[in-house]
C-alpha cells in the first residue's frame, strides 16, 4: 500500500460524517480485534471498519518516528473512508502519536487512544505489586510513564514492566497456544509471579488473545486486566458528546468490516473465525494497491 501521510494543516478536509457512518478502528495486525469486539457488543448498532496495517507488523520494534508515520498514515486511511471516529487501538502506536493526530484533524474527526489499564490494577492488587506486559515502545512512550506516576506512586504500589518482542508475531499466525508460546510466556512471567505480582495489565491489543494461554501456565495466580471494556465506554461518551451515536436498526448485519494492508487476507481468514465471536458478522479484504 501506498503510504498515506496527513499535511499539516488540513488542507483537503472531508465532510463531516453522519451518525450511520461507521467507526474506524487501527492496529498494527490482527491484535486490535480484541477492541474492536468489545466495541461491537458494548454498541451493538454500530458498524466498525478495522484496519490492520500487516504490510508492517510488528510496530515494537520500530523507532519512533517511524511508529508516527504509519500510525497517520492508516489513520489518514480511515479518514478518508468515511468513519465517524478514529480508534488507535494499539498502546505502541498511541503512545507516540495521539496528540499529532488530535492537533492535525481537530474536532471534526475524534481520535480515542489507549493507555495500558493500570488504574484498576493499582486499586485492586493485594500484594502492592503489578506487572505491565507490553512492548519496549509503549514504555518509551509519556502515556504509560504518566499513568506510573498518577496512580501507582502515590499508592506505593511497584510496578514491574514485561516486555517482549516476540509474542505479537504468535497471535498473528494463530499459534497463542503453542509450545513454543507457552515457553516464551513460562519465561517471562515467572519472575513477575515469584516477586509477588498479583495483577498483570495486558498492554497490547494482542495480548487479550494470549488470555487462555497465561491462565493455563498460571492458574488463578495472576489476575489479567486489559483496557478492551474501558476504551468501549470511552468511544459511545464520544460519540454521544459529537451526536454521533447511531440508535436505529440496521439491514446490514455486517458488523466487523476488516481491510488488511500486507495482502494476506485470505491466510488471515481462519485465524479470525477463531478469535472473532461467532455472534459478529465479519469478512476480511486487501487494500487495493
Amino acid at each position: 500500500m501506498t503510504a498515506i501521510h496527513p499535511i499539516y494543516p488540513l488542507n483537503d478536509p472531508m465532510p463531516k460524517a453522519s451518525a450511520d457512518a461507521p467507526i474506524g478502528i487501527f492496529d498494527s495486525g490482527i491484535g486490535g480485534l480484541s477492541i474492536a469486539q468489545e466495541i461491537a457488543q458494548y454498541l451493538p448498532k454500530e458498524r466498525i471498519v478495522y484496519y490492520a496495517d500487516t504490510a508492517h507488523v510488528p510496530y515494537g520494534p520500530r523507532d519512533d518516528q517511524n511508529i508516527r508515520e504509519l500510525t497517520a498514515s492508516a489513520i489518514e486511511w480511515l479518514y478518508r473512508k468515511g468513519c465517524k471516529v478514529a480508534v488507535v487501538a494499539c498502546n505502541t502506536a498511541s503512545a507516540f502519536s495521539l496528540d499529532y493526530l488530535r492537533e492535525h484533524y481537530g474536532e471534526s474527526f475524534p481520535i480515542i487512544g489507549l493507555v495500558p489499564a493500570l488504574k484498576p490494577a493499582v486499586l485492586q492488587s493485594k500484594s502492592k505489586k503489578v506487572a505491565v506486559l507490553a512492548t519496549p515502545a509503549t514504555f518509551r512512550g509519556q502515556l504509560i510513564k504518566d499513568v506510573i506516576q498518577r496512580f501507582a506512586e502515590p499508592a506505593q504500589v511497584q510496578v514491574q514492566a514485561v516486555t517482549c518482542l516476540d509474542l505479537v508475531p504468535f497471535v498473528e499466525a494463530g499459534a497463542q497456544m503453542s509450545e513454543a508460546c507457552l515457553e516464551t510466556l513460562q519465561q517471562l512471567l515467572q519472575p513477575a509471579v515469584d516477586s509477588g505480582v498479583d495483577y498483570l495489565v495486558l498492554g497490547c491489543t494482542h495480548y487479550p488473545f494470549l488470555k487462555p494461554a497465561i491462565q493455563y501456565i498460571f492458574g488463578q495466580k495472576l489476575t489479567l486486566i486489559d483496557s478492551g471494556t474501558a476504551v468501549a465506554r470511552q468511544t459511545a461518551r464520544i460519540l454521544i458528546k459529537n451526536e454521533l451515536l447511531f440508535e436505529q436498526e440496521r439491514k446490514d448485519d455486517l458488523r466487523i468490516d476488516c481491510f488488511v494492508s500486507g495482502q494476506n487476507a485470505q491466510s488471515l481468514k481462519p485465524i479470525l473465525s477463531r478469535l472473532i465471536f461467532p455472534e459478529l458478522k465479519w469478512d476480511i479484504k486487501n487494500i487495493a494497491i
